[in-house]
């Protein structure tokens, strides 16, 4: 890879070539990618990028592939970036973008970091691949495996909402369901990752894959025509996600693309947030028990810190947790002001960036995106959760103006 130049532990400095079977370091810690910016400079311009397909290859010189690698079949990235006016005045906002990440083939931004798996598997001369996941990583996987002809086995802990597990199925996945925590299923997918010789796409294991997960952030700035927003929020689970999005932005930097970098809003769980209560006490993260609705990001057990740590702290990012309720209400906000429907955990960065207004944390004249990491479909009892049940009539216009009358509704 020309563009490649290594990769490069974050704990202890050391180098390594940038293989396609490349894992973490001998110390434990996990490896970045680094890039020749001369190369990428003189090859990814606005003008190139105007000719390309609008996926998340379209930004090849920023991602570690040869230039031999296909694409993968299923059209992943470019997904929508909605101005949200009337969202962002319910929020107190002036100016406010979501992005909508859960239309992605398989409903979630997951899907950039499987897609990167496929192609990296592809190089190594894999036909398996395999992974934990609490559904997300789990159904990207699967579904872009399917269409590029790989096999895949999936490790999900039991509590997995019915409808990725579903997605697994369908997509022809093996799918290996836990009787225990995500940290017990990540220890028991490694296990069988190293015994049978697997094609690891564990985010926390595989450098690879949140160079993937970083084509949002590209995909934002470039939305906005370069335009830096002063924030950019998401949800935070095992840390891949935020730490592949600032390693976007510091990309787009150093390539030239913007001229200053925006800060993180970093929206944890309150019933699971061990990286945040982290940054809120400058002490080393904890272990905690996974408490919340959000199944995407409840991992007591973070398998990404370093990177996720340095991440918001390198942006001077911003903090917050959020209740399951303050989620259940953050759906409904977005559904009844944008119509996008978020799984809870892709709803928690709109309920933070709610959080953090009304804690004083950002100024109201900030101009934020907040990214939307998965559909609510993937777990509809949530939704029904949120948004309550329809009111029941019999096929009788009477019984309406009843039902009509006890809500107070007045068509």
């Amino acid at each position: 890879m020309q563009n490649v130049t290594q990769l490069r532990c974050v704990k202890c400095g050391k180098t390594y070539p940038a293989s396609p079977e490349a894992r973490t370091c001998a110390c434990g810690g996990i490896l970045d990618v680094e890039y020749d910016y001369d190369y990428v400079r003189a090859r990814l311009t606005p003008a190139a990028l105007a000719e390309r397909p609008r996926t998340m290859w379209r930004y090849r010189e920023l991602l570690p592939v040869e230039p031999s690698t296909p694409d993968t079949p299923l059209r992943v990235g470019w997904s929508p970036l909605y101005r949200a006016d009337r969202l962002a005045a319910a929020l107190g906002l002036d100016r406010l973008w979501i992005k909508d990440d859960g239309q992605n083939p398989t409903a979630s931004l997951k899907d950039r970091a499987s897609a990167l798996a496929v192609a990296k598997a592809g190089e190594a001369g894999a036909r398996v691949i395999a992974c934990s996941s609490t559904g997300n990583a789990a159904s990207s996987l699967a579904g872009n495996a399917a269409a590029a002809g790989f096999s895949t086995y999936i490790f999900v802990p039991s509590r997995a909402p019915k409808g990725k597990v579903a997605q697994l199925q369908i997509f022809g996945a093996t799918v290996i369901s836990v009787q225990g925590s995500y940290e017990e299923t990540f220890e028991l997918s490694k296990q069988a990752i190293d015994r049978w010789g697997w094609y690891n796409r564990n985010a926390a294991i595989n450098p690879y894959l949140s160079e993937g997960k970083k084509t949002v952030t590209l995909e934002i700035l470039e939305q906005l025509g370069w335009c830096v927003p002063d924030y950019i929020a998401l949800s935070v689970g095992d840390g891949c996600t935020i730490a592949g999005a600032w390693k976007g932005l510091k990309d787009l930097y150093a390539a030239g693309f913007i001229d200053r970098l925006p800060r993180l809003i970093s929206v944890q769980a309150e019933g699971c947030c061990p990286l945040n209560r982290a940054i809120a006490t400058g002490e080393p993260w904890q272990p905690m028990e996974e408490n919340t609705l959000a199944d995407s990001i409840a991992v007591g057990v973070p398998r990404n810190p370093d990177k996720a740590l340095r991440a918001i702290r390198e942006s001077d990012g911003v903090a917050v947790n959020v209740s399951d309720g303050e989620i259940l209400e953050a759906m409904r906000l977005l559904g009844r002001t944008q119509g996008v429907f978020g799984e809870p955990a892709g709803a928690a960065g709109t309920a933070g960036v709610k959080k953090a207004v009304e804690l004083g944390l950002i100024p109201a004249g900030s101009t934020v995106v907040s990214i939307v990491t998965g559909n609510g479909l993937k777990d509809v009892q949530s939704g029904i959760q949120a948004a309550g049940e329809p009111m029941r009539v019999s096929p009788d216009m009477d019984a309406l103006l009843a039902a009509f009358a006890a809500q107070d509704i007045r068509p």
